[in-house]
């Protein structure tokens, strides 16, 4: 398994005084994904669930598959409807909902 620095080329990191590799085929893996081109939020589907655009699928049922242990490829084998970026979306949603939440 290779790591994810080893697939990019030299970027300065200002302040800091070290090099990080970047390929710009990558860089977009390091940008943040807008969720909201690939995720909705429609109160006569799925009673209001955030859903995967243009289908019935509910991120929580995407995040499910994920926990009980399936792939993002197998995911695909069994939902051709869908996209790596769709899945994608699905955690990033996730993620930016839990960086939201508000602890006591």
């Amino acid at each position: 398994m290779t790591s994810f620095l080893s697939k990019l080329d030299k970027v300065d990191i200002s302040g800091l005084g070290m090099k990080i590799q970047t390929n710009p085929k990558n860089i977009r893996k390091l940008k943040a994904m807008n969720y909201t081109d690939y995720i909705s939020i429609d109160p006569n589907i799925r009673f209001g669930r955030p859903c995967i655009k243009g289908t019935r699928i509910s991120v929580s049922d995407v995040l499910g598959w994920m926990a009980s242990g399936m792939s993002m490829e197998e995911i695909l084998a069994d939902f051709p409807e869908l996209t790596l970026d769709q899945l994608r979306a699905c955690l990033a949603f996730a993620a930016d909902r839990e960086q939201k939440l508000k602890y006591a």
